[in-house]
């Protein structure tokens, strides 16, 4: 595996990571393990916040992965990549107002926002474990200039 994989495999290790936690999370609240279910959700949260990190510094300083595959497949690659960063982003939003009401001890909104925020989740993690499929493993692509050398030149 070259600099270029090991990074996006980490991170997509954290995105499934976070996932599954939330997984985790929810169960233990319909349980009524709520202290736990608090714990689980913030080490998700966490998680999350580790493949945002990891994910952005990429972008700045190694660049991006472009499409690898045929052509024909393209258009339909970068419709999906939409969906999932339209999803990624509303995502995290949520995922962030969800926590807030939370802390906040706002149970009723937080209990509605969890639900549609832990779907988004779930979502966003299997189309963004797709997207590594499709870029790293099936149709391995070139890569981009860094952010940071596009700035600065």
């Amino acid at each position: 595996m070259d600099k270029y994989n090991i990074v996006p495999t980490i991170s997509t290790f954290f995105i499934v990571l976070s996932a599954v936690l939330v997984a985790v999370g929810w169960r233990l609240a319909i349980k009524r393990r709520l202290a736990e279910h608090q714990k689980v959700m913030f080490y998700a949260a966490v998680s999350a916040t580790i493949f945002f990190i990891v994910y952005v510094s990429r972008s700045i300083f190694v660049g991006n992965t472009i499409w690898g595959g045929p052509d024909s497949l393209q258009p339909y690659y970068f419709v999906f990549l939409l969906f999932h960063i339209v999803l990624a982003t509303v995502g995290g939003a949520f995922g962030i107002t969800t926590l807030t009401l939370g802390y906040k001890k706002k149970f009723a909104k937080h209990r509605k926002w969890g639900k549609v925020t832990s779907v988004v989740w779930f979502i966003t993690a299997i189309t963004g474990t797709a997207v590594y499929v499709l870029l790293y493993l099936m149709y391995p692509g070139g890569h981009t200039k860094p952010v940071i050398d596009a700035i600065f030149g």
